[in-house]
């Protein structure tokens, strides 16, 4: 789960950095949007079957690749 979750980031992102440093954070380093985060909320329902609202979370609940792995593993 958390290399397909890496995966997809770095797709979206277009960047590995997200692999290599897992605590990144998406938004300050301008590799993530609203509408790329919402590309990846729609992309875990899809892969994992897991329904994430962009209103259940505050931006620092999912600002890194680690918290977010965090969050989709909370909810599987």
């Amino acid at each position: 789960m958390e290399e397909k979750i890496l995966d997809m980031l770095a797709e979206i992102c277009g960047d590995d950095i997200v692999k290599e440093n897992p605590d990144i954070n998406l938004m300050d380093e301008d590799l993530m949007d609203s509408l790329d985060y919402t590309e990846l909320l729609v992309e875990i329902e899809t892969e994992f079957g897991i329904v994430m609202s962009p209103s259940e979370f505050t931006r620092d609940q999912m600002d890194t690749p680690n918290k977010i792995i965090a969050q989709v593993k909370a909810r599987s």
